[in-house]
């Protein structure tokens, strides 16, 4: 049987989109001006990872990209199949809407897992961009019960297991863990594939799998976080001019100014 891999995937508000675009209402952030969403930057690297394994398996695994959530964006949400993913599931409810509280988004995700059966590696970004929380990829992992190997720069499938490299502060490390299993990949992994006008236009055709918590068989229950406030961070700008009698002078009284200030 083809190795079956799902990869995790968010959308989520762009972070390139500028502070001043960004407001807040009722503790929920959104952007002004209908600004487009886009894939979460380490999920994308994390359907790169699954495409390199199936590639290296020449073409013997298929990769199904979950994602959960409430209003997609169809034309953002298909570019992992665009790149070369086989299948799209979407896990949308209402009840999804909780952004800050990662239980209910973990449930529907390992309940998704055990639905399509056969589920050989899950492969999630290392945190989102959003709340970078990272904490929904390791709660999957304790809900299956599955060996968790988090921060990898480069991912393979050894016979019935995984090795990982792992990004530490001063190197990295290899681990192994039997399938199967979660893993959690960074940036440092490489530039995700750019989807071609083929890859594209083929995803177009292809029709989501929509499953709802009722599917799912999930439900909201005491919700682990709860968001008290939510404000943008207040900014103020302090000028001091430095005078001297000459451009010189000047020149020195800054210097030492931003020796005081430990600038320089």
């Amino acid at each position: 049987m083809p190795l079956h891999i799902v990869v995790t995937a968010k959308q989520t508000l762009d972070p390139e989109t500028p502070l001043s675009a960004f407001q807040i209402v009722d503790n929920a952030v959104s952007t002004v001006g209908n600004m487009p969403p886009v894939i979460n930057g380490y999920d994308e690297q994390a359907v790169e990872a699954a495409l390199r394994i199936k590639e290296a398996s020449g073409g013997e695994a298929r990769v199904t990209v979950l994602s959960c959530g409430t209003d997609f964006a169809l034309d953002v949400i298909k570019k992992p199949l665009a790149m070369g993913a086989d299948e799209l599931v979407l896990l949308q409810d209402a009840a999804f809407d909780n952004a800050i509280d990662p239980t209910l988004t973990v449930a529907a995700l390992a309940a998704a897992i055990r639905k399509l059966g056969s589920v050989d590696l899950v492969i999630s970004g290392r945190q989102a961009s959003d709340w970078d929380n990272a904490q929904v990829p390791l709660g999957v992992a304790e809900a299956l019960g599955w060996p968790v190997a988090t921060i990898g720069r480069k991912v393979e499938i050894l016979d019935g297991s995984v090795r990982v490299e792992r990004v530490l502060p001063d190197g990295h490390e290899v681990v192994e863990a039997p399938l199967p299993a979660v893993v959690t990949v960074s940036n440092e992994l490489g530039q995700a594939r750019y989807p071609n006008m083929r890859g594209i236009m083929a995803a177009r055709r292809v029709q989501p799998t929509v499953w709802s918590a009722a599917d799912l068989g999930v439900e909201a229950g005491r919700p682990a976080f709860e968001l008290l406030s939510l404000a943008k961070p207040e900014r103020a700008a302090r000028t001091e001019m430095i005078e001297g009698d000459s451009e010189e002078e000047a020149g020195r009284k800054l210097a030492l100014r931003l020796r005081e200030e430990r600038i320089l």
